[in-house]
């Protein structure tokens, strides 16, 4: 459309509240709102910015639908840009979450670091350094003897687990501590989130300080380290959100763009306790030069500024949510319209500039530019399997040579990170036969969960190193014990991602699967590493056979595979490898 046709369709509409679309086709390119619908689109004939003047060559008409009120023409300009997503407008997407600290609803309440707290869960955060965070929670448990398993690890019980065996668990599953000795351990360390530093601080550098006068220097060491992170928690972003004299509902938000891309960080608290944390994504409107907005004045502002992001989000998130008794903000948004209508239904909406209200939008500006969407193979990954982000992920497999020093490998990633601490390895019953030997693999990390005798939380999903074949053995092993987790498998060949419910070929440069590929192949080569050692322990018969340094047995072992199949070997055989003449080959045959 030209200048004079959006003239003359402007002339046609109504000077009441309502929605207009400009459309080509039957794609919608943009949606506004307005209080004067014939004076909002007549703007658009001399638009100011590049980009709407894009916008207006491309469509070949405009649509409109009255309102009675300016708030209805607000709610229904959400609404269609939910359903329609106009290339030109600002979408609200949704996007991953971040770590809370969370005490269970239970009568012996757990402590666990988590994405999506259970009902009922009292919890902390969010938190930006996760490491920090489980170096705390660490520390809380050493002190206070929470217990971080399951509820149907804890139900049961009849003798304690290996935590309690290590200091960081006082058991109340078989009575080893009374139940209002804990519930005040649990008081202590929730004391501790909520903003008093002492109340963790001063019993680990007790502790310190005992392991230093009793000439235990690595304890104390390892007790130091945790003392600084502990000091530090609550200066790094990660300081409580307690008050107890409010009773309100609170919503903190802040805005962060890069590119087409907006992301929006949402922080809200109950009663002085932060109960929710999320991130949401939106695509940012097309730019294709210069700058424009929504901001219901025509285009004079810039619709890809964190301003105009929040005004859009506002609009589109409140839309169809209950609203909060307050909303914090970073900064003001664009668009005051959005302002009114939320402070009509009772909210007030504050940008602060100092203070506890204030602190909370820093740490939600902080959480809004972190990166999200595709920077967070994790989250992908759960998107792409349908399950909820994998925050701990288990890789198996299993390594052998003909059946003989048959080890497997359990290792373990933590948001897209290896975690070597929770590396696990075993030996096998002796065979040539992978399938059994995973299905063997994963039924003896199945049980050890059930029983409570693994002191790492249960993993939010198997990777299996192979095919369907694999695949099938590890589901018949999980299947026997009755232990669930979501289990996949990444062929080697095709790098094909095989589920349960079939085989798919995702795209080379998917984050997910190159998340996948780091998994499989570290499991793999712990795998092939302690393979090597089993073999080489083998293999020390070979070291008492004159003529065969440490190199020659190596090569006959990589020759061979195995002590046995060196016994079984001819004389020319053995005289084929390097470093073996015939005076060693007889006397390898005689030795063995």
């Amino acid at each position: 459309m030209d200048a004079d046709a959006v003239r003359e369709r402007a002339r046609d509409l109504p000077t009441e509240p309502g929605v207009y679309q400009f459309r080509a086709g039957e794609t919608t390119l943009y949606v506004g709102k307005a209080l004067d619908l014939r004076d909002r689109v007549r703007s658009y004939a001399d638009p100011r910015s590049g980009r709407i003047r894009g916008m207006v060559e491309r469509a070949d008409r405009i649509e409109f639908a009255v309102t009675d009120t300016e708030t209805q023409a607000l709610l229904l300009e959400a609404n269609l840009i939910k359903r329609l997503r106009p290339r030109y407008n600002v979408r609200l997407k949704d996007d991953k979450s971040y770590p809370l600290v969370a005490f269970s609803d239970h009568e012996v309440p757990r402590i666990e670091v988590t994405r999506d707290p259970e009902a009922g869960a009292v919890a902390y955060g969010p938190f930006t350094d996760v490491g920090r965070v489980e170096t705390v929670v660490k520390a809380v448990r050493e002190v206070y003897g929470l217990r971080g398993c399951s509820d149907h690890k804890y139900d049961g019980r009849d003798r304690p687990c290996l935590d309690y065996e290590m200091g960081i668990c006082s058991a109340p599953c078989t009575g080893e501590i009374s139940p209002e000795d804990y519930a005040e351990d649990v008081a202590a360390a929730r004391r501790f989130f909520e903003g008093e530093t002492g109340a963790l601080a001063d019993p680990l550098r007790r502790r310190m300080e005992a392991a230093a006068e009793a000439n235990e220097f690595e304890r104390a060491a390892n007790l130091r380290d945790r003392l600084e992170a502990v000091e530090a928690f609550h200066g790094e972003g990660g300081e409580a959100v307690s008050d107890r004299t409010d009773d309100r509902t609170v919503d903190v938000l802040a805005a962060a763009v890069e590119g087409d891309t907006a992301r929006v960080a949402r922080l809200h608290s109950e009663r002085g306790q932060l109960v929710d944390r999320s991130r949401h994504r939106l695509d940012a409107a097309a730019v294709d030069g210069g700058s424009t907005g929504d901001d219901g004045r025509g285009d004079s502002a810039d619709a890809n500024t964190p301003a105009a992001v929040l005004a859009a989000f506002l609009a589109q998130y409140y839309a169809e949510r209950e609203f909060p008794d307050a909303v914090l903000l970073a900064e003001r948004p664009s668009d005051s319209d959005v302002v009114d209508w939320l402070e009509a239904e009772g909210v007030a909406v504050r940008v602060p500039g100092a203070g506890r209200e204030a602190k909370l939008v820093e740490l939600a500006l902080k959480n809004a530019r972190k990166r999200g969407g595709r920077d967070d193979p994790v989250g992908a990954l759960g998107d792409r399997l349908g399950i909820a982000r994998p925050e701990r992920i288990e890789g198996f497999d299993v390594s052998h040579a003909q059946g003989t020093a048959v080890v497997g490998s359990d290792i373990c990633f933590v948001d897209g990170s290896a975690e070597t601490a929770d590396y696990r390895r075993k030996k096998l019953t002796e065979r040539n036969d992978d399938y059994a030997n995973m299905r063997e693999l994963i039924r003896w990390r199945a049980e050890r969960a059930l029983a409570g005798e693994d002191d790492r939380p249960d993993p939010d999903l198997l990777l299996i190193d192979g095919g369907e074949g694999q695949l099938g053995a590890a589901r018949d092993a999980l299947a026997e014990t009755g232990w669930d987790p979501p289990v996949v498998a990444l062929a080697k060949a095709e790098e094909l991602v095989v589920t349960p419910t079939g085989t798919r070929r995702w795209d080379d440069d998917a984050p997910e699967l190159h998340l996948l590929q780091r998994v499989r192949d570290e499991a793999h080569r712990f795998a092939v590493s302690y393979h090597q050692t089993v073999r080489d322990e083998v293999a020390t018969v070979l070291d008492d056979v004159p003529g065969v340094g440490p190199e020659t047995r190596r090569r006959l072992l990589r020759r061979f595979g195995s002590v046995e199949s060196v016994r079984e070997a001819s004389r020319d055989d053995l005289t084929d490898v390097d470093g073996v003449g015939d005076a060693t080959a007889d006397t390898l045959r005689e030795r063995l």
